[in-house]
């Protein structure tokens, strides 16, 4: 049996603490996906209430710009997890993950892009965000 140290004690503090840092951002994660999808919901019954149903693209573009930004925190957890990973394997497998998301996510902005060059109109937000970058 491995004598208990402080550095072994602080490790499994720290293994611990970072642990509990990446489910927080993972939730945070989780409920910006879950926010985008109930701001979608409602800007569709508006739409239908309205009977404004020609063009769904800008309805459809609200969970889009929620899940990139989700995206990001997903990405954090995943460094958070690659910080305290015990093995290659964990790392490699980790890193696997962290490429398919970033992919994912270069993709659905090309995407978000695209579409907004075809119609030719901006979000708000997007707009000041973009002023302010």
């Amino acid at each position: 049996m491995e004598p208990v140290t402080l550095y072994n004690q602080a490790e499994v503090h720290v293994i611990g603490a970072v642990q509990w840092l990446k489910l927080g951002v993972e939730l945070v994660g989780a409920l910006i996906i879950a926010l985008g999808i109930l701001v979608a919901r409602r800007r569709l019954v508006r739409a239908l209430w309205a009977r404004r149903t020609v063009d769904f693209t800008g309805i459809r573009l609200t969970p889009s710009r929620y899940l990139a930004l989700a995206l990001e925190f997903q990405l954090g957890a995943d460094i958070l997890s690659t910080s305290i990973a015990l093995s290659w394997d964990q790392i490699g497998r980790l890193g696997a993950i962290a490429i398919i998301r970033t992919a994912r996510n270069f993709f659905l902005s090309k995407e978000m892009q695209e579409e907004r060059r075809k119609t030719g109109k901006e979000d708000d937000t997007m707009a000041r965000a973009r002023d302010h970058a």
